[in-house]
């Protein structure tokens, strides 16, 4: 063969370099294989095409005729740099891999097949050109040991090998290009399925406006991403779930565990699935973060499988957003809390000041404080007026009732010392103070607030349960809130009381007033069969005052009313009627009953008093047989057998007797 007809051999087996590659229309042309076959690869791609060539030669070696076995062909493949491409074969001998280099290197230099003689055979190399624009990306060569006529035959076969080469290397190019994009479009269908997910959470979970349904929702789509996994949720704040899958995270028991160090970190962490410990499981922690701070974790563990980098983003997307989201269904269920607890104080407060008496104000405040807490249990202490014990003013424990402690004691006194509420999970194992409520009871749960009124302490609320951890700490703020409420609301009726007691009191001699006197005769006169009244006036007041002067005299008056107070009865009323004047009032007493109490108090009077004085005293009574009954007629005998004792000497006894009376007698 000539080489002007080998030239034309080899032009049948390459295509031609001016070759354009055009853009796939689908309107003109319905078959989407032609657009791949215009794909081509470029001089850029030849540093990354060595794997591609080493499957090439496989398949291509697998696939080629057997046509020069009888000449004991050794064939090579070398990329555009002239680096052989290994394709699971032998190396060759080192005479033999000098040739093929050598044999490569001219044949990149001049871009055409090239073929050396030695004795005994010949070689030929032949370029392997892209699919367009025919530039050389590999060199495929072949000994032959053989006579000199079968070189033009040879020379043949390697170029129509080459061309063949070509074939299944483009063949291989556009397998991994469909492979490619299919795994590409898998991506993008699962970029799309992520990208829906998170779409659907963000929508679902922002409308969510319970701390529960966020959590639920959250539970719910991790489930359907990984089915096999166990799902639980480690909160780090004291939040109470009805969801089982939610639970305490435990810092200080666990701090070299995966959920301590996603929790501190605030990023998520992944461990085993055969990374460095050869664990049998995936675990998986995933922080539940918000604008605030980090609120929880996510705990998955489910068996080792492919979970790529992409689902645990995908996670801690949903966790980031159930974060925000946990964070404005809290953020809103306690502002419904403020809501509520502003309206609960305004009611409480509004009806404690609707009574300014003492009891009322303490039986109310007990009876509110048991149902807004849901407590078994309820006392309120209070200091008394020398701050030196704690009077049970109001209990729903009869063991308590009217008891009284020092103002050390228990948690009452702990409150006032410290001036701090106190809240307890567990008495029983608290063990530092103890308590009368708590061991009668036998409670476990207990939270107790100070009433302080105007910086001063005045006494303590408890509330207790029997069963652990009770209350929570929403309780615990709460009672801190409406105890300062119920400590105004009994200093009020205590200044009240207060006040009250004033206006009914005379000051110098701590009798009652004549006002209070004549309102309490009239209440009685209404439900009473009887009663008797008893002036008495001191003699010679006067006398006493210009001769000791006005003090000593107030010092008497002082005297006479200590006695008279030791004298009556505790249901007798003593009040200041004017002056040196003193009136007593004996519910339900007769005349005679009221003779004996008068002469005592005189005699009395004149027996301790000192400087010396004596008294006289006017009596009457009332029945409902008497013609008037009132308070002034009553007064006016009882005055009338007063001004009859002092006619008649002082220093004695007289009985108001009516007219009728005076007649019969």
């Amino acid at each position: 063969m000539t080489k002007q007809t080998r030239d034309d051999s080899m032009q049948a087996f390459m295509p031609t370099p001016t070759y354009t590659l055009p853009s796939w229309n689908p309107e003109e042309d319905q078959d989407p294989i032609n657009w791949l076959r215009l794909m081509d690869i470029t001089s850029h791609d030849y540093p990354y095409i060595i794997a591609l060539l080493e499957n090439t030669c496989r398949n291509w070696a697998s696939q080629l005729p057997s046509t020069l076995a009888s000449y004991r062909a050794e064939w090579f493949v070398t990329d555009s740099a002239g680096e052989f491409v290994k394709s699971g074969e032998d190396s060759p001998p080192p005479e033999t891999e000098r040739t093929f280099v050598e044999m490569t290197r001219r044949c990149l230099k001049e871009n055409q097949v090239v073929i050396s003689r030695f004795p005994g055979g010949f070689c030929v190399a032949a370029p392997v050109l892209t699919r367009h624009t025919a530039e050389l990306f590999a060199v495929l060569g072949c000994t032959i040991r053989g006579p000199e006529t079968a070189a033009d035959f040879a020379e043949s076969w390697v170029v129509m090998a080459a061309q063949f080469f070509k074939t299944c290397f483009y063949k291989e190019f556009e397998a991994m290009f469909i492979s490619d994009l299919l795994h590409v479009q898998k991506l993008a269908k699962r970029e799309e399925y992520r990208r829906s997910i998170l779409f659907q959470v963000i929508q679902e979970l922002h409308d969510k406006k319970d701390v529960d349904s966020v959590l639920t929702e959250v539970f719910g789509r991790i489930a359907g991403l990984f089915p096999e996994a166990d799902v639980e949720l480690l909160m780090s704040q004291d939040y109470l779930s009805r969801d089982p899958r939610v639970k305490s995270l435990q810092l200080q028991e666990a701090r070299d565990s995966i959920c301590a160090r996603a929790f501190m970190e605030g990023v998520p962490l992944r461990s085993g699935n055969g990374e460095g410990g050869g664990e049998d499981c995936l675990e998986i922690a995933v922080p539940l973060v918000g604008k605030q701070g980090v609120y929880g974790v996510f705990h998955l563990v489910m068996p080792p499988g492919d979970v790529e980098e992409v689902d645990l983003q995908l996670v801690s997307m949903l966790a980031d957003t159930a974060g925000s989201a946990f964070e404005s269904a809290k953020l809103y269920e306690q502002s419904n809390l403020l809501v509520s607890e502003l309206r609960l104080i305004n009611e409480l407060t509004k009806r404690l000041n609707q009574s300014l008496r003492l009891k009322e104000v303490f039986k109310f405040a007990t009876e509110e404080l048991l149902s807004i807490f849901r407590a078994e249990f309820c006392c309120i202490t209070q200091l008394d007026k020398e701050g030196e014990v704690f009077e049970v003013m109001a209990s729903n424990v009869p063991a308590l009732s009217k008891a009284f402690f020092s103002k050390d004691y228990g948690f009452s006194g702990l409150v006032l010392n410290t001036r701090e509420p106190v809240i307890l999970s567990d008495y029983k194992a608290y063990g530092k103070v103890s308590s009368k409520l708590m061991d009668e009871t036998d409670s476990r749960s207990l939270i107790v607030a100070p009433l302080i009124v105007r910086g001063e302490g005045m006494g303590a609320i408890m509330l207790a349960h029997r069963a652990e951890r009770f209350f929570s700490y929403e309780n615990y703020r709460l009672l801190q809130v409406l105890s300062s409420h119920i400590g105004l609301a009994i200093a009020n009726a205590s200044l009240h009381a207060e006040v009250q007691r004033m206006a009914n009191h005379d000051m110098l001699t701590g009798l009652y007033a004549r006002h209070y006197l004549d309102d309490r005769i009239q209440s009685f006169q209404k439900r009473d069969e009887g009663g008797s009244l008893i002036i008495v006036d001191i003699d010679l007041f006067k006398q006493v005052n210009d001769t000791y002067g006005h003090q000593i005299g107030d010092k008497i008056l002082k005297q006479v009313c200590s006695i008279i107070l030791r004298t009556v009865r505790k249901t007798d009323i003593a009040a200041r009627w004017g002056g040196e004047e003193l009136a007593i009032y004996l519910p339900g007493a007769d005349i005679h009953s009221g003779y004996q109490i008068a002469e005592a108090i005189r005699l009395q009077v004149a027996a301790e008093c000192e400087p010396r004085v004596t008294v006289s005293c006017g009596i009457a009574e009332w029945n409902q047989e008497s013609d008037k009954i009132s308070v002034e007629s009553l007064f006016y005998l009882a005055d009338m057998a007063l001004y009859k004792a002092k006619k008649n000497g002082r220093n004695q006894t007289q009985i108001g007797l009516s007219p009728e009376g005076e007649g019969e007698r």
